[in-house]
């Protein structure tokens, strides 16, 4: 069941459901806008030759302050992350979309679309500008929307490789199961 404004702003005052900071005039009828950070990460194209499954990437960490912008560029992928810390409990897991004003710029969200149930940390974002002209993004913005729903019956908390992340965090593929069968 997908929570509407009413249940998300209450379970917000129980301390259920964390996030911070909040703006009250961000939580729209059945979700929450979440705003732009002010980390960001490209992967370093001089330090990399090839992206691999196997192996670690090399990125490099772009910050910019408060009300200031980067520039995504045409055809390019960026990783970036909402200003706002979300704890989900562990009968409720959430998906992150796009806002729809953002899609009609060109600018596609994504956050692998899912975040688990007992998640904790910020939301890494990955950013796709589809456009031949540059996008420049502002931090403090609204850039996607959390839909959180309530799953049947409480579960083990999100414990993976993104658990507590406070910023951009880049792939961490490599470190996955998989690894352990080649």
């Amino acid at each position: 069941m997908i929570l509407s404004s009413q249940t998300i702003l209450e379970k917000l005052e129980n301390e259920e459901i964390t996030i911070k900071p909040l703006n009250r005039s961000n939580v729209q009828p059945a979700s929450v806008d979440l705003t732009l950070g002010n980390h960001f990460m490209i992967v370093n194209d001089y330090q990399t030759d090839k992206l691999s499954m196997r192996e670690k990437a090399t990125y490099q960490d772009i910050y910019i302050g408060d009300q200031e912008t980067i520039m995504i560029p045409p055809h390019s992928f960026m990783l970036a992350t909402t200003k706002e810390w979300i704890k989900l409990p562990n009968d409720y897991t959430a998906f992150v979309e796009g806002r729809s004003s953002i899609g009609r710029m060109g600018l596609f969200v994504q956050n692998a679309g899912w975040v688990d149930p007992g998640f904790e940390g910020r939301i890494t974002l990955e950013l796709y500008n589809s456009n031949r002209a540059p996008i420049e993004l502002i931090e403090g913005w609204r850039i996607c929307q959390l839909v959180i729903a309530q799953i049947d019956q409480p579960t083990d908390p999100y414990k993976g490789k993104y658990a507590g992340q406070v910023s951009t965090t880049a792939s961490q593929i490599y470190k996955d199961a998989e690894q352990n069968y080649l």
